[in-house]
């Protein structure tokens, strides 16, 4: 295995991952906000889970998001 191809693949991942998530929860604290279910000044838990079957991965992370 070349670990600098690993590390080129990941990060490749990550920064769609990264990218995508941004993009939905904007545009879901949008929605909350005008729907009134948000104010627009909480702050709320997320987390985002990262799996595959294939190489045993099971992970979630958590964080707090402040408006």
């Amino acid at each position: 295995m070349n670990d600098q191809a690993l590390q080129a693949a990941v990060g490749q991942f990550l920064k769609n991952v990264s990218a995508t998530a941004q993009r939905e929860i904007e545009r879901a604290v949008r929605n909350a906000v005008a729907s009134g279910k948000l104010r627009g000044n909480e702050t709320w838990t997320a987390a985002i889970t990262f799996s595959s079957e294939k190489v045993g991965l099971d992970v979630t992370i958590y964080g707090k998001i402040e408006l």
